[in-house]
């Protein structure tokens, strides 16, 4: 199983990124899939999770900021946020979890991409 994130860089407060998870070996429709992320001295955060029935659940930090969704025929996951702000700033993670329903059990993580959000 491999998951590989991309879409982070750096945008000004107020502004929008949409990353991405290519999963391979593992089909992200079938499993729950969330975004992590973990700012520097702070821990590792869930941020949003949608399961295999498509439901969905965000921090409460990103309600209306934030949408996770899936692409079915890219087998990729996705994260759209906007109205960044400066405590946006994190490395996000992709993670895949064992059960088609959201339950804490991660098995397979991304390596990371990274979003930097500035005033």
């Amino acid at each position: 199983v491999q998951l590989v994130e991309s879409g982070g860089g750096s945008v000004q407060a107020g502004g929008s990124l949409t990353l991405s998870c290519a999963a391979s070996g593992y089909t992200v429709s079938s499993f729950c899939m969330v975004w992590f992320r973990q700012a520097p001295g702070k821990e590792r955060e869930g941020v949003a999770a949608i399961d295999s029935d498509g439901s969905t659940v965000y921090a409460d930090s990103v309600k209306g900021r934030f949408a996770i969704s899936q692409d079915n025929a890219k087998n990729t996951l996705y994260l759209q946020m906007n109205s960044l702000k400066p405590e946006d700033t994190a490395m996000y993670y992709c993670a895949a979890e064992r059960d088609t329903y959201c339950s804490g059990d991660v098995g397979y993580w991304g390596q990371g991409t990274q979003v930097t959000v500035s005033s």
